[in-house]
């Protein structure tokens, strides 16, 4: 449904078109998780659609979100590899949040924190209306919020973190990323762990000093996701993309010596 506002003399004056890939016209199905839960997180938008003005938008790759089934077994993984605190100590930090599916299923568990880094303000204002929705549902178990900046700029808070990405840039900002926060995390071994979801800049962490591989390997989706996303990714207008039944993913630990 595309929002309307009044304008001065009381006629309602159409608000911007929606970014391709997010109107049924361009193919859109909605996710059964959508579906489900009443939130908005379908879609499918090329990175060449993603401008906001900033100069790293020519490294953006697509909105798509999450698997539900996939970002669950990764983060059963992680708890496997022996976090350095419990779970209720780690901030869980989604670069590239999109409109936010991730951001609402790690609310389901006792982080300390869940935050959003979000560089289009289309998809950060979307993901808020979906975290109001969640909160009001009584599903978030951690306080929820989004920023919307350059990932490669923002200051992870201070203790442990948990930062989640699914492929949302290609190695130019990644390689900005992982220098920033090597700074930032400096003295402080264990406190930094990447899921990194659909790897495909894998060599950039692999090249960088200081952080240890835990996990790589290939993570199923559910059954029922998998139908899902190849139903949607098959609808899609311009073909780009296509479904497998798995995600390839890896786990890092910051661990300062190389």
């Amino acid at each position: 449904m595309i929002d309307r506002a009044q304008d001065e003399d009381g006629k309602k004056a159409r608000q911007p078109r929606l970014l391709p890939g997010l109107s049924v016209k361009d193919g859109l199905i909605r996710h059964p998780f959508d579906l489900e839960f009443g939130v908005r997180t379908s879609g499918l938008v090329a990175g060449r659609h993603l401008k906001s003005g900033h100069r790293h938008d020519q490294h953006a790759t697509a909105y798509y979100a999450i698997a539900p089934s996939v970002f669950q077994s990764i983060l059963a993984r992680w708890r496997r590899c022996r976090p350095i605190a419990p779970v209720d100590e780690f901030t869980f930090i989604d670069l590239g949040s999109g409109m936010g599916r991730a951001v609402l299923l790690a609310a389901e568990y006792p982080f300390r924190a869940v935050i959003g880094v979000e560089l289009h303000p289309t998809l950060a204002r979307i993901s808020r209306k979906n975290m109001a929705l969640w909160r009001a549902a009584g599903r978030a178990q951690a306080p929820m919020r989004v920023v919307c900046c350059d990932a490669a700029e923002f200051e992870p808070p201070a203790g442990p973190c948990v930062a989640f990405m699914f492929n949302p840039f290609g190695a130019p900002v990644l390689r900005r990323l992982l220098a920033f926060w090597s700074k930032c995390f400096a003295g402080c071994e264990g406190q930094l762990d990447i899921l990194y979801v659909n790897n495909e800049q894998e060599h950039v962490l692999e090249r960088q000093p200081g952080f240890t591989r835990l996990f790589v390997g290939q993570v199923q989706r559910s059954s029922a996701d998998a139908e899902a996303d190849r139903e949607i990714l098959t609808n899609q207008l311009d073909g780009e993309y296509a479904a497998t039944a798995w995600e390839d993913c890896s786990i890092y630990r910051w661990m300062e010596k190389p």
